[in-house]
């Protein structure tokens, strides 16, 4: 519940930040927007399924994913660190982690380097959150429809997360006790080595020349937003209590 908390007012933070940002930065509406569902729902994720829907270009949509994936790394160094300076608790790392960090991956990477406990917050936090994939694709198919000569059709298939599908059969898999621990043990170790093969691919994802070549402005504008969503949701737990 307190984490739902959490969750809606960061949600509304990010697009509101992106929208004010965004236009004081003089960014185009389609970037913004791209990069606002990057910052406040799942990174890569979130802007591979937005895109055809607003009829996204490819340079716009390199331009946010670029800038998203810039921030996923600075996230899972500074993260950690800003938590253990602060002496967060695992609770509120992992929801922390789980609402203010863009990718799944890199959600991962900097709960579970804080403590266990804190990933496994975290990792709920964050499908819950991906799952606003879903309400947010189809509220931006309608708007652009409406406001638009252009065709704008919602598909739940594109916009649907479905590894949250394999999320939720793994937990129910393993709640039923029907497997040998040894076999939930050595997937748990393969899933922290394969964060760190996800983390390896987007730092070879992200030329960072490039992305400064595209213009300061988008990466400004991820900047903003990350830094409101990321403080709003300390502000939220601290006013509830839970840090």
């Amino acid at each position: 519940g307190n984490s739902l908390m959490v969750m809606l007012f960061t949600l509304t933070v990010a697009f509101a930040s992106a929208w004010y940002f965004g236009r004081q930065l003089k960014v185009n509406t389609t970037t913004t927007t791209l990069i606002g569902v990057g910052t406040a729902i799942c990174g890569g994720s979130a802007i591979a399924a937005t895109a055809p829907v607003i009829n996204a270009k490819d340079d716009e949509i390199a331009h946010a994913i670029s800038t998203i994936f810039l921030f996923n790394i600075v996230a899972v160094f500074i993260f950690p660190a800003i938590g253990h300076f602060f002496n967060m608790s695992d609770i509120g790392f992992g929801i922390w982690a789980g609402t203010a960090i863009n990718d799944t991956s890199s959600v991962l990477a900097a709960s579970y380097s804080y403590s266990d406990h804190a990933g496994n917050l975290a990792t709920i936090v964050k499908l819950t959150r991906t799952l606003m994939i879903i309400p947010i694709t189809f509220f931006l198919s309608v708007y652009i429809a409406r406001t638009s000569n252009q065709k704008s059709k919602f598909s739940l298939s594109k916009a649907f997360p479905w590894f949250v599908i394999g999320f939720v059969l793994a937990a129910l898999l393993n709640t039923s006790n029907i497997l040998p621990s040894v076999i939930p043990q050595w997937l748990a170790l393969s899933g922290k080595f394969l964060i760190v093969v996800a983390m390896v691919g987007i730092g070879l994802n992200t030329h960072l020349i490039k992305l400064l070549k595209n213009g300061i402005r988008p990466i400004l504008l991820g900047l903003f937003c990350w830094i409101s969503l990321a403080t709003v949701s300390l502000v939220v737990q601290y006013w509830i209590g839970l840090i």
